[in-house]
């Protein structure tokens, strides 16, 4: 059984809160990768009761199968409402598995500056990593076969499906 979102972000907002006062940052910015990432950011700043401006990152073009799967008709160019350069930022996505999105989104953010630090935050991990990343916060590690995926619906109300592929 596959857990709850909000029980999920809930327990990633108080250990985000934890690790920023640690490491005494008091200023975030706040960045979603589209399209799971941004709901999942959206619904950890109302956790936070935070009323940040949410950067959209759409990673299409940054990702390293581009030449092989194409555009997505509903491409929508990223958007970051606030500077990169020297900023603390809170990255936001969905369903950790290869790495290879998180790759793509740090390329992405390197080309709008250089920041101050990243913190990696995940809905779920799928433990599946192809690429050394990790997240710093992760909301649960899930071990699956490898014909099954998970999903974020939403956004409202944000749910997790489980999915068999066909192999």
């Amino acid at each position: 059984m596959l857990p709850q979102p909000t029980e999920l972000i809930r327990q990633i907002a108080k250990e985000l809160q934890q690790n920023l006062a640690q490491r005494n940052i008091t200023d975030p910015g706040f960045i979603g990768i589209h399209t799971g990432g941004v709901w999942v950011a959206r619904e950890l700043l109302a956790q936070l009761q935070l009323d940040e401006p949410l950067g959209e990152l759409n990673v299409s073009f940054y990702r390293d199968d581009f030449s092989r799967s194409g555009l997505h008709p509903q491409v929508r160019p990223s958007q970051l409402p606030f500077e990169v350069e020297n900023r603390d930022l809170v990255l936001i996505d969905d369903v950790l598995m290869s790495g290879r999105t998180i790759r793509a989104a740090l390329n992405e953010l390197f080309d709008y500056g250089r920041p101050a630090s990243v913190t990696l935050v995940c809905l779920l991990d799928l433990d599946a990593r192809e690429l050394p990343v990790r997240p710093d916060i992760v909301g649960q590690t899930l071990s699956l076969p490898k014909n099954q995926r998970v999903k974020l619906t939403g956004p409202e109300p944000l749910a997790l499906e489980l999915r068999t592929l066909e192999i």
